[in-house]
């Protein structure tokens, strides 16, 4: 496929870095798909974005932008609509889908019309979560609009009320606790990938999801096939009621002693990892696809209007 303004190949602005708490992930996984984009025969250009990045944008005149950006900015929906507004086709979610899927509340409100499973959840000040219990702990304390477990406590019981950094945001989420196995199932397009069992020593924190060695993905994961199966159904369930497009990440906890009662929907993620630890990479890999494959189909899914 030939790009614009008399390109032999597609010219691809991969944009990474940005300014939330999770820059440092964001220029990994950005690297790593440049890389791997160059590989599957484009021509790359690699964007760290600031205040600067319609300027920027305009002046490179890409035929499409790779969004390899995480959190808030590159994450929710104000990125892509920067991007519809100068009329460049994009990857991974729109302006709507990214939105809600980043405000966990309003996306757990869209599980519930969808049939779909999650633990009650509450969005109540952070001087509230440090004067008392909100919930009958145990629970979890989080920001409602970060991704990649920044920023996350959890109150056993028997715990006091949790002192909160002081980079928490003014209001919070506190969630019920819910236990068991973490699973999680990669999306691509119309397609549920396979389930991941990922394995730590304690919480699947920040650490664990982005070092080497931090935790352990038995992949396909070792379940019932029924709860194999609801897996799947949620996550492909999920990103169409959140209006998701390319791909996108369903995180699930299933406490085995409740059976296919104790599977949960934790949250959807619309920019997925694409570090060489990374979840969604390893799960196309699983399927038959390498990742130069991955992020080439990735390219061709994009467009505006999303």
């Amino acid at each position: 496929m030939a790009g614009g303004s008399g390109r032999n190949v597609p010219l691809v602005a991969v944009l990474k870095g940005g300014l939330s708490a999770e820059r440092e992930v964001s220029l990994v996984s950005g690297r790593e798909c440049a890389k791997a984009l160059r590989q599957a025969g484009y021509e790359v250009v690699e964007v760290d974005c600031g205040p600067d990045l319609p300027a920027r944008l305009t002046e490179i005149a890409p035929d499409v932008c790779f969004n390899a950006l995480h959190g808030r900015w590159g994450e929710d929906g104000c990125v892509q609509g920067i991007l519809e507004w100068l009329g460049i086709a994009y990857t991974h979610s729109g302006v709507l889908a990214s939105a809600l899927a980043m405000d966990k509340q309003r996306a757990k409100d869209v599980y519930r019309a969808a049939g779909l499973p999650v633990v009650d959840s509450v969005i109540v000040p952070r001087e509230a979560v440090e004067a008392g219990h909100v919930l009958a702990p145990p629970y979890v304390v989080k920001p409602n609009s970060e991704g990649s477990s920044v920023g996350v406590y959890i109150v056993r019981e028997g715990s006091n009320a949790p002192r909160l950094a002081a980079t928490m945001p003014a209001t919070v989420m506190v969630e019920t606790y819910a236990p068991g196995r973490e699973l999680t199932v990669s999306v691509l397009g119309d397609r549920a990938l396979c389930v991941t069992d990922i394995i730590t020593e304690g919480w699947y924190d920040y650490d664990a999801k982005y070092t080497a060695g931090g935790s352990r993905h038995v992949v396909p994961a070792v379940l019932p096939d029924e709860i194999t199966a609801a897996c799947m159904d949620y996550a492909l369930r999920a990103h169409r009621a959140l209006g998701c497009r390319g791909l996108s990440r369903t995180d699930l906890r299933w406490d085995e002693g409740r059976g296919l009662a104790g599977l949960v929907l934790l949250e959807t993620n619309t920019q997925p990892g694409m570090t060489p630890t990374s979840l969604s990479p390893e799960q196309a890999g699983q399927v038959g696809m390498d990742f130069p494959a991955l992020c080439r189909w990735i390219v061709e899914d994009a467009s505006c209007n999303r």
